[in-house]
């Protein structure tokens, strides 16, 4: 979309050979024309030596964020992944990487609701945003000799920070009441009486709240991951959890407060995991739930904050609450310690497992 609000066409080639990667990006207004320029410059990129003359072209910022998930896709994340390929649907993308500077990149930043679906994305998102994209800067040169200024993506930040066009999310400190979770659960029990097969989303919030677990990894725990009480606490192996520095491979035993091991134990053993539904499945059925119950703003992943919380109240020290939650650091667990109640929270709670 334009800025004058008429559509525009971006059309991408990409054809690997011999090793040799090429990748074109071009933006029109009109379809017939994309689509007469993308038959005309396929064909033309069959003939090997105009293939091999296009290898030596000047790369666009585009190549460059096409290189970026090619060697890191296994790295990165679905969010940042999403991010990545919106940028590439944007002008900036067609730019030689030699000319992106400061002010291209501010005019990005303005402009990325064009790509992103969102009429109005907040600082925090466009923030997201470049910092997905300085991702790329930072390593372009460096690694592959593509010209990209990490001083202009600094600059850009810069300004942008200080028009707040830019800014870090805010810390979010929603807790679900008692009020609220018990209708939730009754919701969900009176709907899995009717529909047996559905998720069994009673337990699942539930497991989420006493283990303090993310939706994504609720949904790939398996049996095997899963050491029941005996001498020493329940554990589970918590699979390629959430790290900044390593997004696989990031494996860690977390244990697990008698209650979420009792959510464990009373599941049926129908596969290799413990919940064997979809973290889309699971996230429509709570958004659609608190909707239908005028519940406002309340999140799946404010479970987390109100178990992280909900220990702390009942008395277990830092170390302890972070064998549970998997922090490795005070000021990342801080962030979802919300502390309202002097004691446990869920003492003599009829829901509590």
């Amino acid at each position: 979309m334009r800025r004058d609000g008429k559509p525009s066409y971006l059309c991408q080639i990409a054809r690997k050979k011999d090793g040799k990667t090429v990748r074109e990006n071009r933006t029109f207004r009109d379809h017939k024309t994309a689509k007469a320029w993308l038959r005309q410059r396929e064909a033309e990129l069959d003939n090997p030596k105009a293939f091999k003359a296009a290898t030596q072209e000047i790369r666009t910022l585009g190549d460059a964020i096409g290189r970026y998930v090619e060697e890191h896709g296994g790295e990165i994340g679905k969010t940042k992944s999403a991010c990545l390929a919106a940028i590439q649907r944007h002008s900036i993308a067609g730019m030689a990487c030699g000319n992106v500077g400061s002010e291209d990149i501010v005019a990005f930043a303005r402009t990325i609701h064009t790509v992103t679906g969102l009429a109005a994305p907040g600082p925090a998102t466009i923030n997201n945003y470049l910092s997905h994209l300085a991702s790329v800067f930072a390593i372009a040169q460096k690694a592959w000799g593509y010209p990209l200024d990490q001083e202009a993506m600094s600059d850009a930040t810069f300004v942008l920070r200080k028009q707040q066009t830019i800014a870090k999310s805010k810390q979010r400190s929603r807790r679900p009441t008692l009020d609220e979770l018990d209708r939730l659960l009754a919701y969900f029990q009176e709907r899995t009486e009717r529909a047996p097969h559905s998720a069994p989303m009673v337990d699942i919030i539930l497991f989420a709240v006493f283990s303090t677990r993310r939706m994504e990894e609720i949904t790939r725990i398996r049996w095997a991951d899963f050491e029941p009480a005996g001498k020493q606490a329940a554990r589970v192996l918590v699979r390629d959890m959430k790290n900044p520095g390593a997004k696989k491979g990031n494996d860690i035993w977390c244990e697990l407060p008698a209650e979420a091991a009792t959510v464990i134990e009373r599941q049926p053993k129908t596969g290799d995991t413990i919940f064997p539904y979809t973290v889309d499945a699971i996230g429509s059925a709570f958004t659609r739930a608190c909707k239908l119950l005028a519940i406002e703003d309340l999140h799946f992943h404010d479970l987390r904050h109100e178990g992280v919380s909900w220990l702390f109240e009942a008395g277990w020290n830092i170390p302890h609450v972070a064998l549970v939650s998997g922090h490795r650091s005070w000021a990342s667990l801080q962030r979802y310690a919300q502390l309202r109640h002097k004691d446990d929270k869920f003492a003599g709670w009829k829901w509590r497992p």
